[in-house]
């Protein structure tokens, strides 16, 4: 049985003509003349350029099962909101930065960062305010040592 979409192959006759193991030639047909040259193919065997291997997904594109990432917190919006309760002037100054990272690498945390400011904030005012009620108390004390002796 022949295959009608291959050329017809005349029988050898063993006089010299195409021998039986020779495959025949395929001539591509001429293109319309009103359409747009055709785009390079690539060879048999062969990728087009840019794109990955066959049965590899494209770049970017999650491979079957694999799970899907997840944004990630700033680092930064974290340490401002733990360092809150600490060291008020570390929350502050971690929680600017990680609100010009979050900005421009539109991570998560931008609350974290912001709660780490305000509380920040808060612990720095409320420090000063003890600081600056306290000094003149320890002045009264150390200018009147008669009073506050334990003898």
């Amino acid at each position: 049985m022949t295959d009608p979409n291959l050329p017809a192959v005349p029988p050898n006759d063993g006089v010299g003509s195409t021998p039986p193991s020779a495959a025949p030639q395929y001539v591509p047909a001429p293109p319309a003349a009103d359409a747009y040259p055709p785009a390079p193919q690539p060879g048999y065997g062969q990728q087009p350029a840019g794109s990955a291997p066959y049965g590899a997904p494209q770049y970017g594109a999650p491979q079957y099962g694999a799970p899907v990432a997840e944004e990630k917190y700033n680092v930064l919006a974290i340490v401002s909101l733990v360092s809150a309760f600490f060291v008020s002037l570390v929350a502050i100054i971690t929680g600017h930065i990680a609100l010009s990272q979050i900005k421009r690498t539109g991570e998560k945390g931008r609350g974290l960062a912001i709660a780490g400011l305000v509380l920040g904030y808060v612990s720095f005012v409320a420090g000063l305010i003890v600081l600056i009620v306290m000094i003149p108390f320890i002045i009264y004390v150390l200018s009147h040592p008669e009073q506050y002796s334990t003898s």
